[in-house]
């Protein structure tokens, strides 16, 4: 998957967000740590209009609801390669009307590459009342910091010579993520529910490094970092309301809502100091002609109404209409500096530009889901809704040496349609086959060219490129083989599975020079995971298989002679094999696996920022061992 999903799905937790902005810049720093996860939804389709306009959907990561016992204590301690140590320690109860989660995640390590040491706390909170039969209130609070240095890109010279290598000492980035929500639940009888969720962001990302788009260059003591840090400050609101009737016998749902969301986020790119150490405090003192200088407030304001219908026309038929309407205003308000040097390094040119960026827009987007099964366990489905994605302008601002991006980029708008049958077979198997297609008018994608702007060199330039079309088909099944062939063995478990996508994918039209009947960027023709699992001692072995993908929209083939940019060319092809295997006895359970036990050297980005510029490489073969204990 691109590296940047988020930017193409809402994404949030116990259903509120989390990304830094929504609309304006919707990087997602923060992941809920798979401890604490209950589920992971995912929401496609007309379905997904409750939540946004983004052409992927929703991804919601539901955590752990309270035990129903008055206490209960879990912790997980993991130790594995390259320093690494983890620990996870969770409380969690209930009490007449009260009840609560909460954990604590920390995390450390080395990395699997020099100058890419790393540490993060985490904190989560929740605490539940219910204020009678009808009416309960929930609070969360989510706390997240992380400091990790960074070993940056390499080229494909390097990465093939030797790819756990860096030749970075001074680049580091951190995180400080607060997030709030507070939620009230109200049933007002058996066929009519609401909510209210109440949620905000407190968040900073910043990032200082040598970024040279010369990746083969090493670090160079003494001289200028670039310095970026962006700080998050967002609120909003959501009220839902869904009722239950009854048409002919046969139950449909009614759902309206709305919500309220308000940011004033800022960005500033600047100098950094000369040093190695994580410093991200601004030193134009030491650097006053630091040549990408700038700083931005992004004020946003987003206000949207949404509805569906669930109609159930026979016991077996529904259809499902869904609509949004979006207000989106946002704003890039600040300036940058512009300076010329002459090739003696003296200063002929120095001028502070300033900007006050306003878009402001009003569109309805709709969506239909049709579903009919024939029988139990049985379902045919199908999808088709308008989709939209806000282009973001911190990165627009933001200055690397490695990309440009056409400062009349605009937003990208289009369709998702999808066809498919899901369901069980028996007790034996699980499946879901599907068709889809995406159509992307406006498609923002990145290719190579020489730098517009009147340097000569080659950069990655980011732009509306076109009329492009994603398609495909995709199957996943679990099927038992213990339930097929060892009926008479309740003990033993053992499964298949596997997920199969085929996806293609073409530039219909361009007016970009090349691009047309291309390929689109990041989307591989196969993803292939498949793998087998028993349950004497819960193991399971894991099998991924991703074809080669272009990174950028002129198809640029791999230069393996290139050992100075890192960032043009496909992402060739790699398979990555996985082991894990667990063992529990009464209050206790031992853990272990490998990952990339085959020690393939692979890699999925190729960064023309942050954390690179070059081929940021994947993990080799590591180990791993957790203890857990649970009173």
């Amino acid at each position: 998957m691109d590296p940047n999903r988020t930017s193409n799905f809402n994404t949030r937790q116990n259903g509120y967000d989390i990304s830094a902005d929504v609309l304006g810049y919707p990087e997602s720093y923060y992941a809920t740590p798979t401890e604490a996860l209950e589920k992971i939804q995912v929401i496609r389709g007309a379905a997904s209009l409750q939540y946004g306009t983004q052409f992927g959907g929703l991804v919601n990561f539901k955590l752990k609801t309270p035990s129903k016992k008055p206490f209960e204590f879990t912790t997980r301690n993991s130790i594995g390669s390259y320093g690494l140590f983890t620990n996870f320690t969770s409380l969690s109860g209930t009490k007449d009307k009260f009840s609560y989660y909460t954990f604590y995640n920390y995390k450390q390590g080395n990395g699997f590459r020099s100058n890419s040491e790393f540490e993060s706390k985490n904190y989560f909170g929740n605490l539940n009342y219910q204020l009678n039969d009808k009416t309960s209130l929930h609070l969360d609070y989510t706390y997240f910091n992380y400091l990790a240095q960074q070993a940056g890109g390499l080229t494909d010279v390097m990465f093939n010579d030797n790819p756990t290598q860096s030749n970075r000492t001074m680049n580091w980035f951190a995180v400080n993520w607060n997030l709030f929500a507070l939620r009230l639940k109200h049933k007002f009888n058996a066929n009519a529910d609401f909510s209210l969720q109440l949620f905000g962001l407190d968040a900073s990302r910043k990032a200082v490094g040598y970024r040279s788009n010369r990746v083969s260059n090493p670090d160079v003591l003494g001289t200028e970092r670039d310095l970026i840090v962006g700080e998050f400050v967002n609120w909003g609101a959501e009220a839902r309301f869904l009722k239950r009737y009854r048409i002919k016998n046969n139950t449909s749902a009614f759902l309206i809502g709305a919500k309220y969301y308000q940011s004033e986020n800022s960005g500033i790119q600047g100098p950094g100091s000369s040093g190695s150490d994580a410093n991200f405090n601004v030193a134009d003192a030491e650097f006053p002609f630091y040549q990408n200088q700038s700083n931005y407030t992004y004020p946003n304001l987003n206000v949207s109404v949404f509805g569906e219908n669930i109609f159930k026309i026979t016991p077996k038929f529904s259809i499902t209409p869904g609509f949004r309407f979006e207000k989106i205003k946002t704003q890039a308000e600040g300036s940058y500096r512009k300076i010329n040097l002459d090739l003696a390094g003296n200063v002929i040119l120095d001028e502070t530009k300033f900007e006050n960026n306003i878009k402001d827009r009003n569109f309805v987007l709709v969506g239909v889901g049709l579903s009919y099964k024939p029988r139990n366990r049985i379902e045919f489905y199908g999808n088709v809704s308008q989709n939209y994605r806000s282009v973001t302008f911190n990165d627009i601002r933001t200055v690397s040496p490695s990309q440009v991006i056409d400062e009349n980029i605009t937003d990208e708008k289009g369709y998702t349609s999808d066809i498919g049958i899901r369901g069980q077979i028996g007790d034996k198997v699980t499946f879901d086959a599907s068709v889809y297609g995406l159509y992307y008018d406006d498609k923002i994608g990145e290719y190579e060219t020489r730098n517009p702007n009147g340097s000569a060199a080659i950069v990655r330039f980011r732009d509306n490129i076109g009329t492009a079309v994603t398609y495909g088909f995709e199957t996943m099944f679990d099927w038992s083989l213990n339930k097929t062939f060892f009926k008479q063995n309740d003990n033993f478990s053992w499964n298949v599975f596997s997920n199969i996508a085929i996806t293609d994918s073409e530039y219909l039209k361009s007016d970009a020079p090349n691009i047309e009947g291309n390929k689109v960027e990041f989307v591989p023709l196969y993803n292939i995971k498949t793998g087998i699992g028993y349950k004497n001692f819960i193991s399971s072995v894991q099998f991924t298989y991703v074809s080669s993908q272009f990174t950028e929209a002129n198809n640029s083939k791999t230069d393996v002679n290139d050992n100075t940019y890192g960032i043009f060319g496909q992402i060739p092809a790699y398979y990555v094999a996985d082991f894990s295997t667990s063992y529990k006895w009464k209050n206790c359970k031992l853990e272990a696996g490998i990952t990339n036990f085959t020690n393939n050297s692979y890699f999925t980005r190729r960064a023309t920022g942050y954390p690179g510029p070059g081929i940021i490489p994947s993990d080799t073969r590591t180990f791993y061992t957790t203890l857990e204990f649970v009173f």
